[in-house]
């Protein structure tokens, strides 16, 4: 791609108009804030100058006008923002569209935001239904659907642009081969602390995904590096831009791993012109469901050694013959825990055949809400045959005799019953009086819905759940039942970090039959050169990395501890001194990620992600390979690939992941024996060992 030379002089012609009319824009924005900014300020001295004065009715009045101000400041804010980074690179493609009928095509601009001058539609946002255009077709027959239905024609020339400070780098006729030469420059620049928005670069079968406004629920399979978190909030930024008078940022909820994660992921929907979304996780759905009710543990390392008991509990719960068994014991609850007897008040009365009949007629309620509604039943009843007028019982004075007739009395005592009604008990054990263990706390929380119900988990009318494998059946059964909204759903089973997890993608179709499920196989993040070496650990026709060549993988050999950690320290004094921003050291559990960084940080500058951490930063970083799934960094060092270390096909697989968070460089470690899951059968690595 030949820089500097821009081929069509009109497009600097136009970009100088666009730059112009920006630059009117902004300055009326500008304008229009710093006064709605002094009203403001003018209205505040008054009521704070004169508040012993003014009646309540003009000091009610004045308020108002002064929430509406903000509210209207805050609008003309929003909108000048929009216009100082549509100034920085106000678009990035141009199509030119012949619509079926007429006789001249027209021409679009498509950029990161619509703008529009005295109601001259400039700019058009690349979530547009003519924006689409560009994505899907070369030059010949195209057409899109827009609101008032499918338009078809001829599209007769696209263009791609580079514009940095609105000045443009490059201007280029794009195809399918320059839009590859494009997306590899862009993939080429070295990772940053946030994740990056990919509007310029989305190719066809993402977008396919981003506009798919039909799915209820939606699941991507996604190898490692496939963009599917990124395109999972490009798709809510759409369906934010599509129904903005149906969905609004505040009522989608993403489910991350961990807070640092949350906080890499978290300017892709800002940077997209839409408010942050709010991020989650399964301890504070857990914490907020459960407070007051019962304590929990947090999750242990699932790479930690314990107890052979322990294990085999976990694998049991993440299995769904023990989903099948709970909603066994769902389904029988409301019949076998509740027991009713006449109810009798002064000289009423009513059978307890009738009291069951309208217990049950609540199907899909909670045990206890059944228990409201039939004690509003029996009061209704009552009042209509009170001919006499006699005093009558209050609602909850009835429902607390039929809470009376119940069998089992709270949810610790009916998730206890559920393991011997079964003939499991031995698979439920707690560590301490009225505290669970992390792996019983969404099985509880299952049956804790069924017999309290849950409380009120907010607006969420849109659930984005990340890292789809790392979470068991019956935690999604929890999460169906608390968030009944359209889900994204995203993740890859290639990358199981749990050895106690053995649920599969198979079981996920089960869980979601009428679900639209999309694979994402070609590999963007990582060399050819990273992901034909992490293929060799973990074979996978299915993965296409994109041709984008670097340096081969190392593989050092040392000759005990002492080297390996003085190696290490060497290249990262190397990477100090070199391009790369961001380099991640991934050791095999936290445990030996907090060993490392209390090695290294005598002579270096590390950050540790720890499982409390809460963001993401440049520089060096040391990590457990848990607490770096959906990180992604320039340079990647894998220390400790012993033998004894990496050596079970649960090792493979997090040896996978390590080596596929590198996007230009990765060095793999060892002292002693090399793990035998380094080579492929019958392959050697392609570089020779430094000694």
């Amino acid at each position: 791609m030949e820089e500097n030379k821009i081929p069509f002089p009109e497009e600097i012609t136009h970009l100088a108009r666009i730059n112009a009319i920006l630059e009117k824009a902004l300055d009326k924005a500008e304008n229009s804030v710093g006064q709605l900014e002094r009203e403001y300020r003018d209205a505040k001295r008054y009521m704070a100058d004169n508040r012993g004065e003014i009646d309540p009715d003009e000091m009610f009045q004045n308020e108002l006008l002064l929430k509406q101000t903000d509210r209207t400041g805050a609008f003309a804010a929003e909108g000048r923002n929009r216009l100082v980074r549509l100034k920085e690179s106000p678009y990035f493609a141009r199509i030119d569209f012949l619509e079926e009928g007429s006789s001249h095509a027209e021409t679009y601009y498509i950029g990161r935001f619509a703008f529009q001058y005295d109601r001259e539609p400039l700019i058009f946002d690349w979530r547009a239904p003519v924006a689409g255009l560009f994505y899907d077709f070369e030059n010949g027959p195209a057409g899109f659907e827009a609101p008032a239905g499918y338009i078809g024609g001829e599209l007769t020339g696209k263009r791609q642009f580079k514009i940095t400070a609105g000045v443009l780098e490059y201007a280029l006729e794009s195809s399918g081969n320059v839009r590859d030469e494009v997306l590899l420059k862009e993939l080429n620049h070295t990772s940053d602390e946030k994740m990056k928005s990919i509007f310029s670069t989305i190719q066809k079968e993402q977008n396919r995904i981003i506009r798919n406004e039909k799915a209820e629920t939606l699941i991507i399979q996604g190898a490692a590096g496939s963009g599917k978190t990124s395109i999972a909030l490009h798709r809510i930024a759409y369906l934010l831009y599509r129904f903005q008078d149906r969905l609004r940022s505040r009522e989608v909820t993403i489910l991350s791993p961990n807070k640092v994660f949350g906080d890499y992921i978290s300017n892709v929907i800002p940077e997209l012109g839409e408010e942050p979304i709010s991020g989650t996780s399964l301890s504070d759905i857990a914490h907020h469901q459960l407070e007051k009710v019962i304590g929990f543990l947090p999750e242990e390392d699932p790479l930690k050694k314990m107890d052979k008991g322990w294990a085999e509990r976990i694998r049991f719960k993440s299995s769904m013959r023990f989903l099948r068994l709970i909603n066994e014991y769902k389904k029988q609850l409301p019949y076998a825990v509740f027991s009713p007897e006449e109810y009798r008040f002064g000289v009423f009365h009513v059978t307890k055949e009738w009291i069951r009949a309208r217990f049950l007629a609540y199907e899909g309620q909670p045990v206890k809400r059944r228990l409201e509604l039939a004690a509003e039943d029996i009061l209704e009843r009552l009042r209509t045959e009170n001919i006499r007028e006699e005093t009558l019982p209050r609602s909850a004075q009835i429902r607390k005799s039929l809470e009376a007739m119940l069998i089992i009395k709270n949810p610790l005592a009916v998730y206890k019953d559920f393991y011997i009604k079964m003939g499991i008990a031995d698979f439920f054990v707690m560590p301490a009086a009225k505290t669970l263990a992390w792996e019983d706390v969404f099985p509880f929380l299952y049956l804790y819905g069924v017999f309290e119900g849950f409380r009120e988990n907010g607006i969420t009318k849109h659930l984005v759940i990340d890292e789809m494998q790392d979470y068991t059946p019956v935690q999604f059964a929890v999460l169906n039942e608390m968030f009944r909204c359209p889900k994204t759903i995203l993740g890859d089973f290639g990358q199981v970090i749990n050895p106690n997890h053995l649920h599969t993608l198979k079981d996920m179709r089960s869980l979601y039959k009428n679900a639209e499920f999309v694979m994402l196989n070609k590999s963007y993040r990582s060399t050819w050169e990273i992901i034909q070496f992490a293929k060799r650990i973990c074979p996978n026709d299915l993965i296409e990395p994109v041709e984008r060549h670097g340096e081969e993988p190392d593989v050092i050999c040392c000759a005990d501890r002492k080297e390996e950690i003085r190696q290490i320290k060497e290249e990262i004094h190397r990477f100090a001194a070199g391009q790369n921003v961001s380099m991640g050291i991934l050791m095999r559990t936290n445990e030996e990620a907090e060993r490392m960084a209390e090695l290294l940080s005598e002579d270096c500058e590390v950050n540790r992600i720890a499982p409390e951490s809460t963001a993401f930063v440049n520089g060096v970083s040391i990590a457990s390979i848990q607490m770096s799934k959906g990180l992604e960094f320039d340079e990647v060092i894998v220390p400790d690939v012993a033998q004894d270390t990496y050596r079970t096909e649960k090792d493979r697989g997090l040896l996978y992941i390590a080596c596929t968070r590198a996007m230009h460089r990765l060095t793999v470690m060892y002292a002693g024996e090399r793990s035998k899951l380094l080579a492929g059968e019958g392959e050697s690595l392609r570089r020779p060992e430094k000694l």
